[in-house]
């Protein structure tokens, strides 16, 4: 089996940005400290009317925020679980406190409702197993309506990503 490369040449071709925008958000992923000036020269336009696109794009919803990327290991956050929940039924009120539940857990990071075997798929990042343990028997095990958690442990990152392909 051979590798498949895809045409991201046309990333966006849906997209109701013009390149110029294109451009602006493209830095700024790789660098949202980068100065106006420099942004400019980067994506070949004017400084004040570069500016007033990137203003645009926040005003408009484009940009959602700035932040930084932090290493995790660093941090002693060295696990990082992919906990695939089923639950018992979506009766009313179910689904919201469960999504709240997540919403509320510093140490789900990332929460997303899914087709397929599970209902949920949570990413969960711990400094060990004993605190995912502690995590899995003392929050989502007793969260009324979970029925099923089945739980992926990341050996080893192979790619990880927070920009978007633009």
């Amino acid at each position: 089996m051979g590798i498949i490369f895809l045409d991201t040449t046309s990333k966006m071709k849906n997209s109701p940005l013009d390149s110029a925008s294109q451009k602006i958000l493209a830095e700024l992923q790789k660098n949202a400290r980068i100065s106006s000036n420099e942004l400019a020269e980067k994506v070949g336009m004017s400084a004040s009317p570069c500016w007033r696109r990137q203003k645009e794009l926040e005003d408009n919803g484009y940009i959602v925020r700035y932040t930084a990327v932090v290493d995790r290991r660093k941090l002693g956050l060295s696990v990082c679980c992919l906990a695939h929940i089923s639950l018992l039924r979506h009766a009313e009120g179910v689904v919201e406190k469960f999504e709240e539940a997540m919403r509320m857990r510093p140490e789900v990071i990332e929460c997303y409702e899914t087709t397929g075997t599970a209902d949920y798929m949570v990413k969960v990042i711990v400094p060990d197993m004993d605190a995912y343990h502690d995590f899995l028997h003392n929050v989502l095990v007793k969260l009324n309506g979970v029925s099923q958690v089945n739980t992926s442990v990341a050996l080893r990152e192979v790619k990880y990503e927070t920009a978007l392909p633009i």
